[in-house]
């Protein structure tokens, strides 16, 4: 923790000195709190019919801040979920959350982890994974789909694109990370991965 202090002075402060510093303390480290949190920027998120199939391809630009570096380092695997929910049409949308429970209609799970016999990093995805020389690499590959069918051919039907409507959320799996990591990550910024809820849109062809 990173200490302030000021020489002693026997002028008196101005009036309203000590709280207008301490909102200055306090707006600081929310702001360094927020730039922590967003960490996670998509660059590409879709949605289209292929082969009568919902598919969505998304692309997100992944950033570590220091604390979770040192993790990976020290043999913490890092989990990361992609999801995807449908928001039109907003009757089928909610019938389908209602009967999963509420859980996204489709989700992906990456896992990075740091080996360090051979200086390399991994992303498992299931049971497949890809090694990257650098940590850059592999999280360049965190979130990076296309052609993922989201909803089958059979409940698309004759329906055309813009009759379907989704959002994706790319964000650090705190649920999977080791009970004492769980635990000291809960409020933690350092630990709040998140690229929010996006729309998807159309591909570019389309526009």
């Amino acid at each position: 923790m990173m200490a302030f202090t000021t020489p002693c002075s026997a002028k008196p402060k101005p009036r309203g000195w000590g709280w207008g510093w301490l909102a200055l303390c306090l707006l600081l480290t929310v702001c360094s709190g927020v730039a922590r949190a967003e960490s996670i920027v998509t660059k590409v998120a879709t949605l289209d019919v292929q082969d009568g199939a919902l598919v969505a391809s998304t692309r997100f630009a992944v950033q570590l801040n220091p604390t979770l570096v040192d993790a990976l380092e020290g043999g913490v695997a890092l989990s990361f979920k992609l999801e995807f929910q449908l928001t039109r049409p907003r009757l089928y949308a909610w019938w389908r959350q209602l009967a999963d429970g509420f859980d996204a209609t489709a989700d992906q799970s990456y896992k990075l982890t740091y080996h360090a016999l051979t200086q390399s990093w991994r992303v498992s995805v299931g049971s497949l994974y890809q090694s990257y020389p650098t940590l850059n690499d592999a999280l360049t590959s965190i979130g990076a789909i296309r052609g993922w069918r989201v909803l089958p051919k059979s409940m698309v039907g004759k329906s055309r694109l813009s009759d379907f409507g989704g959002q994706v959320r790319l964000a650090l799996d705190i649920a999977q990370l080791p009970r004492p990591f769980q635990l000291s990550a809960l409020g933690a910024a350092e630990w709040k991965l998140d690229s929010g809820w996006v729309a998807l849109a159309p591909p570019e062809s389309e526009h």
